[in-house]
């Protein structure tokens, strides 16, 4: 029996996907054992489910699909098959990867075909393992494809100081105070070190909320100062303190101020070249 968990922010298309499954639950071959309305809860709730394969929508506020699926540690994660309605830019990452993924709205038949697929994956190992191969590159591939639309331009393109909104001001900030840049539930954040307190030695951050994209920021900041670890994350080499090895070849970077963040496989390779480790 598989145990099936859903994953949807659309309260009527997890109804639609549980009357689906309900004919197989009743065959004795699916146990639904959970399911998240977004990628967060998704995230804390998969791990202690049990789940053997789940249903996981790729456009969801907050973290979509991609997000869960880095978060979730591979020795951990089930079988994967993504929902989506038709879009252009997700069917061609899952098929340039061979990953599983079901088109909304889900039919008999392509629900069928996958659970057929997770049962097998379930019973041989070797297969299984082909599938986490298959998950890391696409992976790898979205961070590749973030990289390509984020390229810059000559020296003269890149900036030396950020203007940041603050309370009632502008605040203008050197690109050397600026520790990382991350995306969040669609809000830009920077992390940026406060200037020095001389009865304070510990480095002090603050959070600033921009109304840049990350790839605007990364076209703006030069490629040997500031370095894209994660699609949704970009830091300041000089800030990083110390990498820690990670789940699925990855690392965990230790920055100015004790702030944390996790860099993606195919990142963490170039990182480490960058660093000459």
């Amino acid at each position: 029996m598989l145990n099936v968990f859903l994953v949807d922010d659309e309260a009527p298309a997890r109804k639609r996907l549980r009357q689906l499954l309900e004919p197989f639950v009743d065959e004795g071959r699916v146990d639904i054992v959970g399911e998240a309305s977004d990628g967060v809860e998704a995230v804390e709730k998969l791990p202690a489910s049990g789940a053997d394969l789940v249903f996981l929508d790729i456009r969801m506020p907050g973290l979509d699909g991609f997000d869960v699926l880095e978060k979730l540690p591979p020795e951990g994660r089930p079988t994967v098959a993504f929902t989506t309605a038709y879009d252009e830019y997700a069917l061609r990452a899952f098929q340039a990867n061979a990953v599983d993924y079901v088109l909304k709205p889900v039919s008999n038949e392509r629900l069928e075909e996958t659970l057929r697929r997770a049962e097998r994956l379930s019973k041989v190992p070797s297969d299984r393992e082909e599938q986490e191969q298959k998950l890391g590159k696409l992976l790898d591939w979205m961070d590749a494809q973030a990289e390509k639309t984020a390229k810059g331009g000559d020296e003269s393109t890149y900036v030396k100081q950020l203007s940041i909104p603050y309370r009632d001001r502008i605040l203008v900030t050197p690109v050397e105070r600026i520790i990382s840049i991350e995306i969040s539930e669609g809000i830009t954040r920077l992390y940026v070190l406060e200037e020095s307190d001389p009865g304070n030695s510990r480095p002090k951050l603050r959070q600033h909320i921009v109304g840049y994209t990350l790839d605007q920021l990364s076209s703006m900041l030069h490629p040997d100062q500031f370095m894209r670890v994660h699609r949704s994350a970009i830091v300041q080499f000089t800030q990083i303190k110390e990498l820690i090895p990670w789940f699925s070849g990855r690392y965990k970077l230790v920055l100015t101020g004790a702030h944390e963040v996790i860099a993606s496989r195919e990142r963490s390779k170039l990182l480490k070249e960058r660093l000459n480790i």
